[in-house]
């Protein structure tokens, strides 16, 4: 086992995941890393682990959480950044657009955080950052992302809610808005 502390990034394959796996990794991390195409970005390496896989399924999510106790012994810090981002006016939306917005927006963070904490509940400490779009709090003319906003708003208040659920167990939770998440028509981030 390391003496390192251990981050598990989602949405790991690109632009803010795969800097934060970056950073953690020049930081001195064990980073568990996982996208849909993760191993398409990185290699694999004695502090990296690569966990290719649909967050929206629970398997992704065990395995991810498995691995890095397997490798490392812990999880000191989760980072949920994997979303899919869809715009279009809100009439237009289909039942299969806000299915696919539910699996991965909310059901991947519901079943990484949960297998996450149980492990941070064993030490009395971690940390678990959520990466949220500005546009809940301040939506912009012309960008039509309210069905989206409905996952990324739910993520802000149940990461308000575990804050406070959990600030005596030593985890913490914060939510953190990137200006730029959702400004593209469409944008996914596996």
């Amino acid at each position: 086992m390391s003496e390192r502390n251990t981050a598990i990034v989602t949405g790991a394959s690109r632009g803010i995941g795969a800097g934060l796996v970056e950073g953690f990794l020049k930081q001195g991390y064990n980073v568990v890393a996982t996208s849909s195409t993760v191993k398409q970005s990185f290699t694999a390496s004695p502090g990296l682990v690569l966990v290719d896989g649909d967050i929206g399924m629970l398997k992704t999510a065990e395995k991810a959480v498995e691995v890095a106790i397997q490798h490392f012994g812990t999880v000191d810090v989760l980072v949920t950044n994997v979303g899919i981002f869809i715009t279009k006016p809100f009439t237009e939306f289909t039942t299969e657009d806000f299915h696919a917005l539910v699996s991965t927006n909310l059901l991947g963070f519901l079943y990484i955080t949960q297998l996450t904490v149980k492990q941070m509940l064993k030490r009395r400490s971690g940390s678990v950052v959520s990466i949220s779009a500005s546009l809940v709090d301040s939506p912009v003319a012309g960008i039509n992302a309210s069905v989206a906003m409905i996952t990324e708003g739910g993520l802000n208040a149940v990461i308000r809610s575990l804050a406070i659920e959990y600030a005596k167990e030593g985890i913490r939770f914060n939510a953190v808005a990137h200006p730029r998440k959702g400004m593209k028509k469409k944008e996914t981030t596996p």
